[in-house]
């Protein structure tokens, strides 16, 4: 059987997503799982090869179709964005948000086509797409409107080692998230939990629950969110059968064992806990759309960028992943 096909999106060009997306397709783990396809600016990524120092044997494609594994070359997918604005390392630029976007649309719609298995998308830098003027919270959202999916049924899945913590919220404020957690959404983002988790592989999952408030309310004495919203969501998803426990204290959650994902109410319960574990091993899936899309977990580091420096290791754990599961 062939090696699973994934396209990698390069992330915004003045940031390191150009370099890692790099190393981590010339990476023996990567080439030994799947076959990589970056997706980007030829150019940028030329650039970015010289300043690391890195091979620019490049194949470079109009289709994702056209790609050859067999020569050796490394295969390039042209999504340049057409503006050709010169790309000046560690800038903030709105041509590179449009530019970084245009990388992932262009993958995301070769996953759609079945022209690759997988997509793995490099960071982008959020003040660069907002300086475009294109409204943007996340990964998940995009994916979710890019593939014709409701917002609200795509969510972030954080993955390190044998953990996974799913978000019910991301980047929006804490008053805006406290609006958003209603018992129809906690019951919504449990069930694509475990939809999720059955498609990579998990027989029968078993998930945790977190709370909203400290020490997941105490019984009503620091709020009443988790008896009046997040119990009963817990409560109706278990007589659906789905194996869901809590609401536990965010604090203490993650010690708790046998249990296949953790959800998280806010971004930070979910975020400082991955961050602690495995700042450089995380890897973010978009759960509840379509396609395999996952990205890394950390930023664009403008203050390295076009060093050579960058460690490629979140990235390459996506991707292995992502591999992984496609193969299947």
């Amino acid at each position: 059987m062939p090696l699973p096909r994934i396209a990698i999106a390069t992330g915004d060009p003045a940031g390191i997503g150009p370099e890692i997306a790099l190393k981590a397709a010339l990476d023996r783990r990567v080439s030994a799982l799947a076959r990589p396809l970056l997706v980007g600016d030829p150019a940028v990524v030329e650039m970015h090869a010289q300043a690391a120092g890195l091979s620019r044997d490049l194949h470079v494609i109009t289709a994702a179709g056209d790609a050859d594994w067999n020569d050796g070359a490394l295969n390039l997918l042209d999504a340049r964005e057409g503006t050709n604005v010169p790309v000046e390392f560690g800038k903030v630029d709105a041509a590179y948000g449009r530019a970084s976007l245009a990388a992932a649309s262009r993958a995301i719609k070769a996953a759609l086509a079945g022209e690759v298995e997988a997509v793995v998308a490099a960071p982008q830098t959020e003040r660069s797409i907002h300086a475009a003027g294109v409204s943007f919270d996340g990964y998940p959202s995009f994916v979710a409107r890019e593939t014709g999916t409701p917002v609200q049924d795509v969510y972030l899945m954080i993955c390190f080692d044998q953990s996974r913590i799913v978000h019910a919220t991301l980047h929006v404020s804490v008053r805006a998230a406290l609006d958003l957690i209603t018992a129809e959404h906690v019951g919504r983002v449990i069930h694509v939990t475990d939809t999720s988790l059955k498609k990579l592989g998990v027989a029968r999952p078993t998930i945790f629950v977190s709370g909203l408030n400290p020490h997941a309310g105490e019984e009503g004495l620091f709020g009443r969110e988790e008896i009046e919203i997040i119990q009963p969501a817990i409560t109706a998803a278990a007589a659906r059968g789905i194996d869901v426990s809590g609401p536990y204290g965010a604090d203490t959650m993650f010690r708790k064992k046998g249990c296949d994902a953790f959800i998280v109410m806010l971004h930070d319960q979910g975020h400082i806990a991955a961050k602690l574990l495995a700042f450089n091993r995380t890897a973010g899936l978009s759960i509840g759309s379509p396609i395999l899309f996952s990205s890394v977990a950390h930023g664009s580091a403008h203050d390295i960028a076009g060093k050579g420096v960058a460690d490629p290791g979140a990235m390459i754990e996506a991707i292995t992943r992502l591999a992984r599961v496609g193969a299947n």
